[in-house]
């Protein structure tokens, strides 16, 4: 790691502040019968806990997080809580699930074998990196499949969230789908969309040196790099460069960086598509749809995700190559 890289990262270190704790109680919402084993975790992060016997957690959280709380119990909707600073003793009653997937979809003939769809699956879920090809989904048989023929969609869903092992970063990845879409081209994919809620554990407690440097590799170039550098302004320290039309251009010129808010989101205007480069290896592009407006927080988060496109190599990084947003900032 650079001297720059290790001086920025212990920058974020320095703001970390004293943990709070977050004591609550899951109940089913009909009966307000106590949920044993539920599943309470800060979106993204390494950071969760379960229930016990009497429906209680107990869960720590610090400025690092920003994060949506997620309750996620299997059967029950999801419940998801963004006011959680400053409460406790809460009380969260889940309903029971009345959607109930379409079963008939698995055994109907739709031009494309289960082998492919999970092929294609793999890819463009895990990603094609070294990373995402160390990965393994260890429920296969909890997803299910759909493919339009006529327009070559791919869906994908699970009753269950997908458990994947990433061998090369050491994390155990829960990634509860709510959306995901592949629009096949001739060989390849034309367009990819997934969305849904994600908690990593950390399968490196030894700290072996080789699973380090892999996260440190993965995070060097990453977006979640690239937005901890544009929040604080050190896209060129960091080692970024931009370019239009093959000419270098600065970053004050395309990013307007307004005041952090009440929330500690700044928001950052970008005027036109740009290309980005890292180093000598990593060559992308960063453009906003709809609205050119955008908010980020110091610790790499986002907000209208859907709205920042990126292509090139940040934009094919996928779940293998990511990182929790509690990374570093321990």
């Amino acid at each position: 790691m650079t001297s720059k890289l290790t001086s920025f990262l212990f920058l974020f270190i320095c703001f970390m502040s004293s943990a709070q704790t977050l004591k609550g109680k899951v109940v089913d919402a009909k009966t307000n019968a106590p949920l044993e084993m539920v599943s309470v975790y800060f979106d993204n992060t390494t950071i969760g806990t379960t229930t016990n016997e009497n429906g209680a957690f107990s869960i720590d959280y610090n400025d690092a997080v920003q994060s949506t709380l997620v309750i996620s119990f299997l059967g029950y909707d999801k419940y998801y809580m963004s006011d959680y600073r400053n409460q406790n003793d809460i009380v969260i009653k889940l309903k029971e699930s009345l959607e109930q997937l379409d079963e008939v979809v698995i055994t109907t003939d739709d031009g494309m074998s289960r082998a492919e769809k999970l092929r294609w699956f793999r890819k463009e879920f895990l990603g094609k990196s070294e990373n995402g090809k160390s990965c393994k989904i260890l429920n296969e048989k909890d997803l299910r499949f759909r493919y339009n023929k006529r327009t070559k969609t791919l869906t994908a869903w699970s009753n269950s969230p997908v458990l994947i092992k990433n061998k090369s970063l050491q994390y155990e990845i829960s990634f509860d789908i709510e959306d995901f879409e592949i629009v096949l081209g001739n060989w390849n994919a034309q367009s990819v969309i997934y969305t849904g809620t994600t908690f990593y554990k950390d399968l490196n407690t030894s700290n072996k040196k080789r699973f380090i440097k892999n996260r440190k590799r993965a995070y060097e170039g990453s977006i979640q790099h690239f937005m901890r550098a544009l929040y604080n302004q050190r896209l060129t320290e960091e080692g970024y460069v931009f370019g239009l039309r093959g000419f270098v251009v600065m970053p004050n010129d395309y990013f307007s960086i307004l005041s952090v808010d009440k929330n500690g989101y700044k928001k950052v205007n970008l005027k036109q598509k740009v290309d980005v480069f890292y180093k000598s290896f990593f060559e992308s592009t960063i453009q906003t749809d709809y609205s050119k407006e955008f908010a980020v927080d110091k610790f790499g988060n986002y907000d209208a995700i859907q709205n920042v496109l990126f292509g090139g190599d940040m934009g094919s990084q996928r779940v293998g190559d990511t990182l929790p947003l509690d990374y570093a900032l321990k």
